[in-house]
């Protein structure tokens, strides 16, 4: 007998939201980096039955399954706000074998400035595309804010891991091996909010709890970004701090000297087993959806939504990025 899944709720999140081991849940699944060798068409059919789903229309003999499945899919590939496919490689699901060969050339290649300048270019660019694509798209971005957000970023990573190359040349070793963790960091703070710029001018859309728009508040786009900026730091930081470590003691055993050209392979591939786990924890730092008080918007929003909804409306919801 076939399950009737007209009332199924295809939105509705497998795992709660409001906890964090449900959101590491969540973004295990839809950062799945299988899920970027799906191909397009199989992409486009995850699409179609999502949006039937919604509907309430769904193809006879269809299985609760393949409709997890398709969601799957559809959360990994398309745009939340405009339901439009990202581009593969600024997709969440890239990030580990993107992430797992930037990160291990830029810990590799430290030593000499013409590579530190490539690799944190390289890195720059990567994460101008991925902050582009994971962005709130109800506040659109200029091509001429893209542009001076990425050389921002890009001249803030290079002078802070040239300065502290500069800076730690007497001292340890391990101590040059973290600089490009600081220069990430560095750069994380000054990309996102430059890419976003928009948004803390304007303000972030804010709905209420049926989706329904109601203003756009400053400082819901100010939380927003700072846990994305957080979320991004914490993502790199256990294997750009702990794998130079790693590594520091590995280089020192006579097997390891003698296949010095494994070093940036191990290295790459480490890194790819910390973003396997780091990815999905950084990304439920925090609700994709976050909620905030009426009361700590903007004077000039609170009275505007108290004047339309009085009391009936405690709560402002945004999408918050990724």
């Amino acid at each position: 007998m076939e399950a009737d899944l007209s009332d199924f709720n295809i939105d509705a999140p497998r795992w709660d939201q409001c906890t964090f081991l449900g959101r590491v849940k969540h973004f295990f699944n839809i950062t799945d980096p299988r899920t970027v060798l799906v191909p397009e068409r199989e992409l486009d059919w995850a699409k179609v039955m999502v949006e039937k789903s919604r509907m309430g229309i769904v193809p006879p003999g269809t299985q609760v399954e393949q409709l997890l499945y398709a969601k799957k899919l559809y959360d990994s590939a398309f745009h939340p706000d405009t339901g439009e496919k990202m581009n593969v490689i600024g997709r969440m699901s890239f990030q580990v074998p993107g992430g797992m060969i930037i990160t291990g050339f830029m810990l590799q290649f430290y030593r000499t400035m013409p590579a530190v300048i490539f690799w944190q270019w390289v890195n720059q660019s990567f994460n101008a595309l991925v902050n582009y694509t994971n962005r709130n798209a109800a506040s659109p971005t200029s091509v001429r804010q893209m542009a001076l957000s990425y050389i921002t970023a890009t001249t803030t990573a290079v002078a802070t891991a040239v300065g502290m190359n500069m800076l730690t040349k007497r001292a340890p070793p391990l101590v040059g091996r973290w600089v490009p963790f600081a220069a990430v960091a560095a750069a994380n703070c000054v990309n996102i909010p430059m890419m976003r710029q928009q948004e803390l001018i304007q303000g972030i859309c804010v709905k209420d709890t049926n989706h329904n728009e109601i203003g756009h508040s400053r400082r819901a786009a100010a939380i927003g970004i700072t846990q994305v900026v957080i979320s991004r730091i914490t993502m790199a930081a256990p294997g750009m701090i702990l794998l130079p470590v790693i590594m520091e003691r590995l280089e020192k055993l006579r097997f390891m000297k003698k296949v010095k050209v494994l070093h940036a392979p191990l290295q790459v591939t480490l890194s790819g087993c910390f973003l396997i786990f780091m990815v999905p924890v950084a990304c439920g730092l925090f609700p994709q959806k976050c909620k905030l008080p009426v009361s700590y918007l903007e004077p000039e929003l609170q009275d505007t939504i108290k004047a339309k909804y009085g009391e009936l409306v405690p709560y402002v919801y945004f999408n918050k990025g990724l």
